[in-house]
């Protein structure tokens, strides 16, 4: 019988971003279970919460230096204290701009290891082997260089897009996904996405922000690209702490 440790995901941001992370969530676990000789059955699944909160816009948030209720921190800290107080002992962050608070966050709970999506696809991709990442985010993400940082520690180079490829992917985010017409957000994240593998070649596309794969997701275009879904990632790395993370959890109190 499998140990599993209690889990949580902080979502809401967007909502379809957060339960879409359960679905890559509960694959993952399959794979481990499948990978341990075990059948995969409803009762060796780990407990797991996701907390699906209304948060206001990361990017927007990052843009004005005032404090007030435009700003994400507390809300996010409010729906950590649920997952906290429901036993969750990893947490990952269904968001990737919302890793801009995530010191903040795991400073005011000790106790939790929550987990950081660019480090964690770093490690990823240099233990593969990987050399060159090209990355498609948010402006927020950009603006606090989330991957281009953890990157750089693990040996990764990081080419940016364009300013006008930027604005194409802030509107396949927001007028696309966001708002449902997924036709829109397909065109504009392709586009994108092409024009940074002709001038990176075989860079790896680190697709930086959860709306992203949603609407790439079956694109004829970029099949043949090397994509790579952070959130997967992290979602592989949050059943490694299900299944596994008694001596990591250890380090955070737990």
């Amino acid at each position: 019988m499998l140990v599993t440790h209690v889990v949580g995901i902080l979502g809401g941001m967007g909502p379809a971003a957060g339960a879409d992370f359960v679905r890559l969530f509960v694959e993952a676990c399959a794979r481990r279970m499948r990978a341990r000789g075990e059948p995969v059955r409803d009762q060796g699944f780990p407990e797991h919460w996701l907390a699906q909160v209304p948060v206001p816009d990361r990017t927007g948030a990052l843009d004005s230096a005032t404090q007030g209720a435009h700003q994400p921190l507390e809300p996010m800290l409010q729906a950590l204290g649920r997952l906290a107080a429901l036993g969750s002992r990893a947490v990952a962050i269904a968001c990737n701009t919302a890793h801009a608070w995530h010191d903040a966050l795991q400073a005011r709970f000790p106790h939790i290891e929550l987990l950081h999506v660019a480090r964690e696809v770093s490690a990823h991709l240099a233990a593969q082997g990987v050399r060159d990442v090209a990355l498609m985010a948010t402006e927020g993400t950009y603006r606090i260089g989330l991957y281009e940082h953890a990157m750089a520690d693990a040996g990764l180079r990081c080419h940016l897009p364009l300013a006008d490829e930027r604005r194409l992917l802030m509107r396949g985010i927001y007028d696309g996904v966001k708002a449902g017409d997924m036709a829109l957000a397909e065109a504009c994240f392709s586009e994108v996405a092409l024009q940074l593998a002709r001038r990176h070649g075989a860079a790896a596309i680190v697709m930086g922000c959860t709306e992203i794969p949603l609407g790439l997701q079956g694109a004829a275009a970029v099949g043949g690209l090397r994509l790579v879904d952070p959130a997967r990632v992290l979602a592989c790395a949050l059943a490694d702490r299900a299944y596994d993370g008694a001596s990591r959890l250890a380090a955070h109190g737990a």
